[in-house]
């Protein structure tokens, strides 16, 4: 009894398919070129065979994502918002390890921000400065995106590459909206960064004693800052308000 042949499938069996109809084309055609013809014809069956057999691979597509970075940083809004509808990655590297967000934080481009923290970007992502656009927002002023990055989900323990928080280099340029939107959000007053300064010393060290400098003192002591930490040279906010004859300052802090 003879024993029955396997059946062969797949890509294999297109390969045999192909020689087989070669060999009979050869043997029954006296005509070379339909024996060519007909030989192309089948390997294309074959291949087509073959493709629709082999997994295809997805690549992303990285121009999007440059796009994306690009158009952020250029407060281009409207591409903005072409592109993450289009799939670009919203946690895309640029510059400096930068993200689309921040990018565009940096470079002031609020709407472009805004639409980036609508759509889910992540606003702790850090760059390679340990800038988030939250931190950044803060420390610059931004209110219309720092206000954006509290409501989703903003890290508010989260320190800069000087161990401060958003509200110490806020308090040091005297934002004084700033100040108040970070006080009310939780931000602790005396958390004290690497170089020994809380947002209350940073106002007076750093400060001329304005009018804007006395009204981000006065909102950090209505939120219980502490006047009694020293600095890394053993100095009050007060002690360093009389040193350098900021008398309006001197006179809020007694």
């Amino acid at each position: 009894m003879t024993p029955a042949r396997p059946t062969i499938r797949g890509p294999r069996a297109a390969v045999l398919a192909l020689a087989v109809l070669a060999t009979g084309v050869g043997a029954c055609s006296a005509d070379p070129e339909a024996a060519k013809t007909a030989t192309v014809e089948s390997a294309t069956e074959a291949s087509a065979m073959t493709s629709a057999t082999t997994p295809q691979l997805i690549t992303p597509d990285h121009s999007l994502d440059e796009s994306l970075y690009d158009a952020a940083a250029a407060n281009d809004v409207a591409r903005v918002r072409d592109l993450i509808a289009r799939g670009a990655d919203l946690e895309t590297r640029g510059d400096q390890g930068r993200t689309p967000l921040v990018a565009a934080t940096k470079n002031s481009a609020n709407e472009a921000a805004l639409a980036l923290i609508e759509a889910g970007a992540d606003v702790n992502a850090k760059d390679d400065l340990q800038d988030s656009a939250y931190l950044y927002a803060g420390a610059e002023g931004l209110d219309r995106i720092l206000e954006a990055t509290l409501r989703h989900g903003a890290d508010l323990r989260s320190v800069n590459r000087y161990g401060g928080t958003a509200l110490i280099p806020a308090g040091e340029h005297a934002h004084v909206s700033t100040v108040r939107m970070l006080i009310a959000a939780g931000v602790d007053v005396d958390h004290v960064n690497t170089p020994q300064w809380t947002a209350l010393q940073e106002a007076v060290v750093y400060g001329d004693g304005s009018q804007r400098y006395q009204e981000t003192v006065r909102a950090l002591l209505a939120a219980g800052a502490d006047r009694q930490i020293r600095d890394a040279d053993g100095r009050t906010a007060l002690q360093n308000a009389e040193r350098l004859n900021q008398d309006a300052i001197v006179a809020l802090l007694r």
